[in-house]
């Protein structure tokens, strides 16, 4: 069994084997080679075992992940595999294993903090996919609503309700081939994730006498889950933001060694054992880690607060399948029906999935697992022993014709009966916009819709600046700009980043308003939630509601005014770019991190440089990949990631340039164009 790797002019790998598992080995191998650092952080986080090296910062997150029991989990979930995909995972992971020492040796963190690379053991992919997405179906925002139900009151829950800063999501969208230049579909898009170096999304190319794909892969993970090209057939996803993971409050109590939990039969025995954290730099610390019948205990324990007592329930742990069959057929995969057929078997992630043949099939639906259960399940924490919050089956998850075009969003469309909060409708309403400027759409031209930075999202918060009367010269001024403006949140743009401070001004003032104040403390959850509860961020999100909220002594008139008011006075005439700036997330002892290049976009953009307003400008989450995919010719397709191909070495961040400028690289599928590299 033999395979070949090849190279682009940006380091992208492109392999070659002999039949499928020896590719699965070669992918491994390429990840370790390129990846070796990120991967071998990625396994130490999904088995709780990063702050050996990472320090006391990693505390939280092990804790989270030996609580969560993610590494059993994924024992499970592997055990569960059937043999053809459990051996090419396991010929992926001899492959990562050869490799691992030569790439450690091009990686300078391993010197940098004495990490040694470890050996990766069959189930450890799946325990990085769940490390990757056990948090995202917003089960910290259901610990959020239980914070404000209990200060506030019940009614108050909802006062929040728009997309939250920690959940992924990302643009996509489909050309059928009426709307193309060539005659056939074009499937275009970028996810939004925590921008991170090197890339959660890895160029690749795997080719063997049964498949020819190229698409982004996970790294550590084999095959091509989410966006691909398999030449006849194409797909893409975007985070369908449905409710699958339910957060129950526990009653617990001690038996000498043992752990009772109360439920609907009154008390049960729990599964209790004690796991102790290395840290560098300081003490062990200990863990206790408890299951009951609901799921791991992710918060307070049988000597805590009951209030803050909670078990996650999610799909994996339920039914011990992640879904990875999905990817070998994927690959597989000539029609949009085998796309479909395959993913009927997918577990988690809950996508919205677009998919497109050279035949002028198309897919648009919902994949994963949804259990059906109480409504309050998808508002808040729900009590452990009611019968009535238990899970009762899955979900049939919804598809929809494609007419001409197909958007997705993260708003509330295909998946609207899954889940409670969706992303508002201005990305999706504003992609849908441009592309019904033309009908004759090519790959080349797609750049300009991932580069779009009109904020509709602004709309609301200035239409309430219009009637202000009583305002003194500067803020009237001020007033009269942002209300002229185009409401593009260009890097060049002073008024962008007026409307920015504006938002953040309004941001502060109603989070110390005596109606909200009292949110500000955070409940006593661990520090892993801390994204979903801290009350400026927020506010931040939900501006606009919270001002059109029946909130007991706001004047919403004057807090407007003194927003108005502090922005003029500040006279601050820097563009927005100056101050939204890349912020990247490095897995280092001390990331001394530092801005990096100005930014376009905002939250609510198509392109979507997220910060948190009234936090930070700094950008934190974003594009982590962009591509178009071309079913009229594979080699007209366009990709781009915000660094490079490799985590050390030339192509470390060579794409950051093009990135930034909203630029795309073209596919290269002619293997005499590409280089063959050796080992030697």
């Amino acid at each position: 069994m033999t395979a070949r790797r090849y190279r682009d002019g940006y380091g992208i790998p492109h392999l070659r084997a002999d039949d499928h598992l020896s590719l699965a080995y070669a992918q491994g191998r390429v990840t370790a080679l390129d990846r070796a650092w990120q991967i071998e952080v990625e396994r130490h986080r999904s088995q709780g075992t990063s702050a050996s090296f990472l320090g006391a910062e990693a505390v939280a997150w092990d804790s989270f992940a030996r609580r969560a029991r993610l590494d059993d989990t994924a024992r499970r979930c592997h055990a569960a595999l059937d043999p053809a995909t459990a051996e090419w995972v396991g010929r992926y992971v001899d492959g990562v294993n050869a490799g691992l020492s030569a790439g450690a040796a091009r990686a300078p963190e391993f010197a940098a903090t004495g990490l040694r690379p470890g050996r990766w053991q069959p189930w450890t992919p799946l325990a990085l996919w769940l490390g990757h997405h056990v948090l995202f179906a917003g089960f910290g925002t259901k610990l959020w609503r239980d914070h404000v139900a209990r200060r506030l009151g019940p009614p108050a829950a909802g006062l929040f309700a728009v997309d939250n800063q920690a959940t992924s999501g990302s643009n996509g969208w489909l050309l059928a081939a009426d709307r193309t230049a060539t005659g056939a579909a074009l499937i275009a898009g970028d996810p939004h994730r925590f921008i991170e170096a090197p890339g959660i999304y890895q160029q690749i190319r795997l080719a063997c006498p049964e498949y020819d794909v190229l698409g982004f892969a996970v790294p550590g993970i084999p095959g091509i889950p989410h966006f691909g090209h398999a030449g006849q057939v194409a797909w893409a996803i975007t985070n369908a933001m449905a409710d699958y993971q339910d957060g129950y409050a526990e009653r617990l109590r001690r038996r000498g060694d043992r752990v009772e939990a109360y439920g609907p039969d009154g008390w049960r025995p729990a599964h209790r054992h004690v796991e102790t954290i290395e840290v560098a730099g300081a003490a062990p610390v200990e863990v206790e880690v408890i299951e009951t019948e609901r799921g791991p205990l992710v918060s307070g324990g049988p000597d805590d607060d009951p209030a803050v007592t909670v078990s996650l329930r999610y799909p994996p742990r339920v039914l011990g399948e992640l879904g990875f069959g999905v990817l070998p057929a994927l690959l597989r995969a000539r029609t949009v029906d085998d796309v479909d057929a395959a993913l009927d078997d997918w577990v988690e992630p809950v996508n919205v999935v677009l998919a497109a043949d050279t035949a002028g099939g198309l897919l648009h639906r919902v994949a994963g697992r949804v259990p059906r259960r109480h409504p309050d399940n998808g508002q808040r924490v729900v009590p452990g022993w009611a019968a009535s919050h238990a899970w009762q089956g899955w979900h049939d998850l919804p598809s929809s014709p494609v007419d001409q075009v197909a958007v997705m969003a993260n708003e509330r469309g295909l998946a609207a009966g899954l889940g409670v909060e969706f992303a508002p409708p201005y990305r999706a309403d504003r992609i849908r916009q441009l592309l019904d400027a033309t009908d004759d759409w090519r790959a080349e031209q797609l750049a300009t819709v991932h580069t779009d930075t009109h904020l509709a999202a602004a709309g609301p918060l200035l239409e309430l600046l219009a009637p202000l009367d009583g305002l003194d010269p500067a803020a009237a001024e001020l007033r009269d700009r942002l209300l002229g403006w185009d409401r593009r949140m260009a890097a060049d743009s002073v008024d962008a980043a007026a409307f920015a401070d504006l938002r953040a001004a309004v941001t502060r003032r109603l989070a110390a308003h005596p109606a909200l104040a009292t949110l500000a403390e955070p409940p006593a959850y661990p520090e892993v939630f801390r994204p979903w509860l801290g009350l400026p961020a927020r506010v931040g999100y939900a501006v606009t509601p919270l001002l059109h909220a029946d909130l007991p002594g706001l004047d919403r008139a004057d807090l407007l005014r003194e927003a108005l008011a502090e922005v003029a006075a500040a006279d601050d005439t820097r563009r927005w770019g100056e101050r939204h700036r890349l912020l990247p997330w490095r897995a280092l002892p001390d990331p001394a991190a530092s801005p990096g290049p100005q930014l376009s976009g905002d939250h609510d953009c198509v392109l979507a440089t997220s910060s948190v307003p009234g936090v930070t400008d700094l950008c934190l989450r974003g594009p982590a990949a962009r591509y178009v995919w071309d079913l009229a010719r594979r080699d007209d397709s366009r990709w781009v990631v915000p660094f490079g191909a490799t985590g050390a070495g030339p192509h470390r961040d060579d794409q950051l340039p093009l990135w930034l400028r909203g630029d795309l690289i073209r596919t290269s599928c002619d293997w005499d164009r590409l280089t063959e590299e050796h080992d030697d």
